[in-house]
């Protein structure tokens, strides 16, 4: 089933430590890469539910026949109410793998990327929201600035803002290959190697698709439906994802915070509901030489304790 192999595949799903017999999820389906790796080593009776906001992520997982896969359409921030919809209260292993899929990359029509023209969409759920040719056309001018700044992380905000709202005074923005040229106009110097576009079409997507908000939503849900001992595995691609997921793993590993001067015993000390499990993992260079996209993944893993939900 798997049309493209993920990135940090093995890495990802040893560090799931997969039980046979467990209920795991994906939460992130894409074209089935993660999800046939964990089949692989479930039992008859272990289970596996696959989530993806994507109509045509779901339309290629029900190619794969197997009783123990449940596909569901939702986004994984809606984790919560597709466990509950399968009457599954706790699971043994929950894998995000977050932002773009390659099959999204590769389609033109879908309009993620600059590499190849098409219609300007980079919409995960095409039958949801507005596309980024309907957001840019109305969008202010600071708006633009505030997006490309803050999700793409882009020095020349402001002066590819201006490029944008000259251009679709002109004439609307409809394509990817049209917004790459504005960009293009209004970035004179980039990273060797980096297309002027890239970060701008980062930041568009990332705003469109919700994917920050996305992710700090379901990191609180894994926690309440691992068991204890399930593992939680993530892996993203961007700093700003990445920041969140560390954060939340190190605040959860702490536990509670007390109030300062406090007298309590070490032993009483409330235990944090979430245990590091090594350290970040990142992708080999023979991965990274097959896979260019593999360069900036970050797999971070932890283990869920017994502590109270």
């Amino acid at each position: 089933m798997m049309a493209h192999l993920p990135v940090l595949a093995r890495e990802a799903i040893d560090s799931l430590a997969i039980k046979p017999d467990g209920v795991y999820v994906d939460g992130t389906f894409g074209r089935g890469g993660h999800s046939s790796l964990i089949l692989e080593q479930l039992s008859p009776v272990g289970k596996l539910i696959a989530m993806d906001r994507d109509p045509a992520a779901i339309e290629a997982g029900k190619m794969i026949h197997d009783p123990r896969l449940s596909l569901v359409r939702v986004p994984f921030s809606r984790m919560e109410e597709a466990l509950d919809g399968l009457a599954i209260e706790k699971v043994d292993g929950i894998l995000l793998d977050i932002g773009v899929s390659s099959p999204q990359l590769d389609e033109a029509e879908r309009g993620f990327s600059f590499r190849a023209d098409g219609p300007l969409d980079m919409r995960m759920d095409p039958d949801s929201g507005l596309s980024a040719a309907e957001w840019i056309a109305r969008a202010e001018e600071n708006e633009l600035v505030e997006v490309i700044k803050r999700y793409g992380e882009e020095r020349f905000a402001r002066q590819i803002a201006h490029e944008i709202v000259t251009a679709r005074a002109a004439s609307p923005i409809r394509t990817t290959g049209q917004l790459a040229q504005i960009v293009a106009n209004a970035v004179r110097k980039r990273e060797p190697g980096q297309h002027p576009a890239t970060r701008t079409f980062q930041a568009v997507r990332i705003y469109l698709n919700r994917e920050l908000e996305e992710l700090e939503a379901v990191l609180p849900v894994c926690v309440r439906r691992l068991k204890p001992g399930g593992r939680l595995a993530v892996i993203s691609f961007h700093s700003l994802e990445d920041r969140i997921v560390k954060r939340f793993m190190r605040d959860e590993e702490r536990g509670p915070e007390l109030p300062r001067g406090l007298p309590v015993r070490a032993a009483d000390i409330p235990q944090g509901r979430l245990r590091r499990v090594g350290k970040a993992i990142h992708a080999g260079d023979a991965e990274v030489e097959t896979n260019p996209r593999a360069r900036s993944a970050v797999l971070r893993v932890a283990a869920r304790t017994d502590a109270p939900a």
